[in-house]
């Protein structure tokens, strides 16, 4: 038997090395994509160390001609893809007077046309099999355009939207389309960051108040473990103490 293969697509530091961690754990073979490839080596050498396989690569999201690329040599290489997880982020403040035309054209890029480089290409090689899941990171701004963050808002309103389409296309075609609205503030040292730039101690924060990445992990992990007579199109986490 051949050991189902995940690619994730922004694979960064924190959500996206927890989901490769909880799958390769499964058996999962795991491709990991950033635009910083060699970031992901120490990542890949400890998934190696615990007997799981992995493998890295270096791509701009938002490039059409390198994601088509990533999936062939995935594809051609490693083999056939059952899941393919977007998790590119985008989450910057800029007041609108402050938000440039680049600014909010390069956001949207990430947050939302990444999205659909990502769906789509996994689409050409999932439907012609009849099977597949593609799944898709959302955040709070998915759902509420806060203030100062209308570029981030748009773009991610619009990856909500995206997945939404896709999930009523292709579900008929036995393809498993998902959406995952993470909204909290992700333990993270960006995070904790933004907090004392706040005046505020997150290591005074009531326990749980932000979210572990590694529970996002077994979201991913559940959501992908589900029957089709029982598929969620979304999700949405959050901590006890949000308020939403």
């Amino acid at each position: 038997m051949t050991a189902p293969i995940v690619l994730i697509v922004g694979a960064g530091d924190y959500i996206g090395a927890a989901i490769a961690r909880r799958f390769a754990q499964g058996g999962f073979v795991v491709c990991l994509a950033r635009r910083n490839g060699d970031k992901l080596t120490d990542l890949v050498d400890e998934i190696a160390a615990s007997g799981g396989v992995a493998y890295k690569f270096s791509m701009d999201a938002r490039d059409e001609e390198q994601t088509a690329d990533l999936f062939k040599t995935i594809e051609r290489d490693i083999g056939a893809l059952d899941l393919v997880i977007f998790n590119v982020g985008g989450n910057v403040h800029f007041p609108i007077l402050e938000t440039t035309t680049r600014v909010f054209q390069k956001v949207w890029e990430m947050a939302c046309f990444a999205g659909f480089l990502t769906g789509r290409e996994a689409a050409r090689y999932m439907v012609p099999r009849g099977r597949g899941k593609v799944f898709f990171t959302g955040a709070s701004a998915s759902l509420r355009g806060k203030s100062g963050y209308s570029a981030f808002a748009a773009g991610k309103a619009g990856l909500r939207m995206l997945a939404q389409s896709m999930a009523r296309e292709l579900g008929p075609q036995n393809i498993h389309v998902s959406h995952l609205i993470i909204d909290a503030a992700v333990d993270t040292e960006f995070i904790r960051e933004r907090f004392r730039a706040q005046g505020k101690d997150p290591d005074r924060l009531p326990e749980d108040s932000l979210m572990n990445p590694n529970s996002v992990a077994e979201a991913y992990w559940s959501l992908y473990h589900q029957s089709k007579d029982g598929w969620s199109h979304e999700l949405d986490l959050r901590p006890f103490s949000e308020t939403w």
